[in-house]
């Protein structure tokens, strides 16, 4: 079993509030779930409307798999045009 984890650092320069922020960051969580069948969360920058630290998981039975999963997931999170992707990286466990 592999578990990977993808760390992504988000700017959300159109929000002018933490319930703008709250809207944006739910769709994509929702919309990664939904697509990619893999648990999203909010984890870092909770108090800032400007920022989104965010953790994505898959588990899987092959580390290529895994990390081939979590790169389509940060292609998706970089193609967003309400938020910026400033930084990620990706471990596996």
């Amino acid at each position: 079993m592999v578990v990977g984890v993808l760390h992504v650092e988000c700017s959300l320069p159109g929000t002018h509030s933490i319930k703008d922020k709250r809207r944006i960051i739910s769709s994509l969580l929702d919309h990664l779930h939904r697509r990619f069948h893999v648990a999203a969360a909010e984890v870092d920058h909770q108090d800032s409307w400007r920022r989104a630290g965010i953790a994505v998981a898959c588990v899987s039975t092959d580390t290529r798999h895994a990390d081939e999963i979590l790169a389509h997931v940060a292609s998706v999170i970089d193609r967003r045009g309400d938020l910026v992707l400033l930084d990620y990286h990706v471990e596996m466990r």
